[in-house]
């Protein structure tokens, strides 16, 4: 949108990756003022598709997929949104589909367009759910990502830094009520801080950006790593999967095959321009080229992430 605050690439190289951008649903291109749609992906698992795009005042930060989970006794969100609108609107949803109280608000990692609608649930009193390592992160960047989300989206509407309470440094779980999400805190893959929900109860599986569908991924972690735990959640017995970006739903685990595609390309390529000698500028106009034109948002991110690879591999 031509003239309207967004997030350029130079913000997410200085803030250490995304106020995301994604693929979209015409169900789900969600703006500050259109209406609020989700899927039930399976039995009590409500989902909003984000739209295709980056961070802006028109959609509010509403670009990532997010969405709860229902139990007999209580609801967990599975990511809070965005913004501050973002999350209000995802609390209206919740309360029109059920009167039974938010005991937990999962935050899948630190990257603000999944967590900084948090703030607009503070009045249930629930549990803030994460990574061991995501307070560590929220203090290093909560601040400037609100800055420049205040800057793009208008002052005072990005939200609050909501730091978790809960933390999660292997494995967890908690109970809805005859519901228990399984948790997992995963060594440096997407971020330094990834949380994965598994309801076993239907077979979901809710990596948030461990998993990208359509949209190009955003490397924020390890490569390496991230391909190592993208090997393990495809051996759960999931049927489907929640991606962080794209479809609402996607089957599993054929659902991460484009994914683990580039990031094997991505990989092999910028290994072979490390062993070359290759500087890292020519690097970034040449390595895995050949997925320019499978992904939304190629340009805006992949350049990012050939340099955050070939940081990385230069020292194996």
């Amino acid at each position: 949108m031509v003239g309207a605050p967004l997030l350029s690439r130079r913000d997410v190289l200085l803030g250490g990756a995304c106020l995301c951008s994604l693929p979209s649903l015409a169900v789900s291109a969600d703006s500050s003022t259109g209406a609020f749609a989700t899927e039930e992906v399976a039995p009590g698992i409500h989902i909003r598709r984000g739209a295709d795009e980056v961070a802006t005042a028109r959609n509010a930060g509403a670009i990532a997929n997010i969405g709860f989970i229902l139990g007999r006794e209580a609801v967990a969100v599975a990511d809070p949104g965005g913004s501050q609108n973002d999350g209000a609107r995802l609390r209206e949803r919740i309360r029109n589909v059920t009167k039974l109280p938010i005991r937990y608000v999962i935050l899948s990692h630190v990257h603000p367009d999944h967590i900084f609608g948090a703030g607009a649930f503070e009045r249930d009193q629930p549990t803030y759910v994460g990574h061991a390592r995501l307070a560590h992160a929220l203090a290093q960047r909560g601040e400037y990502y609100r800055g420049r989300l205040d800057q793009i989206l208008g002052e005072g509407k990005a939200g609050a830094v909501v730091a978790p309470t809960m933390l999660v440094s292997d494995r967890a779980e908690i109970d809805l009520g005859r519901r228990t999400l399984s948790l997992t805190a995963h060594p440096t893959a997407h971020t330094d801080c990834d949380l994965s929900v598994f309801d076993r109860q239907t077979g979901t599986l809710l990596p948030a950006d461990l998993l990208f569908v359509r949209r190009v991924p955003s490397l924020d972690g390890s490569i390496t790593g991230w391909l190592k735990e993208l090997a393990a959640l495809k051996a759960l017995p999931a049927k489907r999967a929640v991606p962080g970006h794209g479809p609402a739903q996607v089957s599993w685990p054929s659902g991460a095959a484009d994914l683990e595609r580039y990031l094997d390309v991505l990989l092999r390529e910028t290994r072979q321009a490390v062993a070359k000698g290759m500087e890292i500028g020519e690097a970034v106009q040449t390595v895995a080229q050949s997925e320019r034109g499978k992904w939304a948002l190629f340009d805006e991110y992949h350049g990012h992430n050939v340099t955050k690879a070939f940081k990385e591999l230069e020292w194996e």
